[in-house]
């Protein structure tokens, strides 16, 4: 029998897709990838591939689970199985650089960024960047990994020189142009199947870690933004308030780029012109802000993979 595979290298993270796998009663076998064998001598099962590899995998003690994967991807697509967010997904999830060259690409515009490594050339990028304040970031990142604010070169230099530095996995930092929102929050629209699910608004007064999945979040910590005495609005909450034209080129992007399942998060300036500055194709839901939106996104991946695999069968 066919079933559908799901390749990842977090428990935590993809016990809440098995589970919405389960209730809709499709086959399913879970490939967690934190350590494995790429067996070129051997043909893949047949079923559908969805990848959810993520970035970030070395903060949890997966160093090579990215590497891993995009092995196990070229092997399914070289025997040309239904690969979903397959090698070309998994290029942009492990480069920011890439994910910007993509977009551009795509007529979306970034933030200005220089990409660098080396103590000396990520000050020297810093310089070329020119103005301030700016950012930093790792280029293979995720949960807000290596990002912070600067308003001068010195302090930069202090960061470098000092205990509190982060070694990119990569090796490469990121200095990027910081977009300076008149209210502190970012927007994540979410997309399956290459289609426009919801938006969610995140509240970013606490600082950068912005990672939405249920198993991020420490506590039930709720934000005030201050609108009225008393009155507190959620970390994580799904909007509708979204330019139309900007979600017609996300998903123009990625159908451009092979990819099915992501979160493209975004932010604009005072002015009201929108950077794009992250695509993350291992993308998690907040269940506080579905339930009270009455959206899951789970369920919503669930179903579509089960459609993937039923047209599968039928072709």
């Amino acid at each position: 029998m066919t079933k559908i595979f799901v390749i990842h290298e977090n428990d935590d993270w993809t016990q809440h897709l098995t589970k919405r796998l389960e209730e809709l009663t499709l086959p399913y076998e879970s490939w967690h990838l934190d350590k494995g064998i790429v067996d070129l001598t051997s043909t893949p099962p047949d079923g559908v591939f969805y990848n959810r590899m993520s970035a970030s995998s070395h903060t949890r003690g997966h160093r090579y689970a990215p590497e891993l994967t995009g092995g196990i991807l070229t092997w399914l697509e070289s025997h040309n199985r239904i690969v979903l967010n397959g090698s070309r997904a998994l290029n942009l999830e492990l480069s920011k650089i890439n994910q910007y060259s993509a977009l551009e690409l795509s007529g979306i515009k970034t933030p200005r960024t220089i990409g660098a490594v080396g103590r000396d050339q990520v000050l020297e990028a810093a310089i070329k960047l020119g103005g301030t304040p700016f950012i930093t970031k790792h280029n293979r990142a995720g949960k807000g990994l290596g990002v912070q604010l600067f308003y001068s070169i010195e302090g930069l230099e202090s960061y470098l020189d000092g205990p509190d530095f982060e070694e990119p996995i990569d090796g490469i930092t990121l200095i990027q142009e910081y977009i300076e929102s008149t209210e502190a929050f970012i927007t994540r629209a979410e997309f399956v199947g290459g289609k426009f699910l919801y938006a969610v608004r995140v509240d970013t007064s606490e600082g950068f870690e912005l990672c939405p999945a249920d198993a991020c979040r420490i506590d039930d910590k709720f934000c005030p933004v201050g609108e009225e005495v008393g009155e507190e609005r959620p970390m994580f909450e799904i909007t509708d308030n979204v330019d139309s034209s900007l979600i017609e080129k996300y998903e123009s992007f990625l159908q451009a780029n092979n990819i099915a399942v992501a979160g493209i998060e975004f932010i604009s300036n005072a002015t009201g012109e929108i950077f794009t500055y992250d695509v993350n194709t291992n993308t998690n839901y907040n269940s506080d802000a579905e339930a009270k939106a009455g959206k899951y996104g789970m369920l919503e991946l669930a179903t579509f993979l089960g459609n993937t695999l039923k047209n599968s069968t039928l072709s």
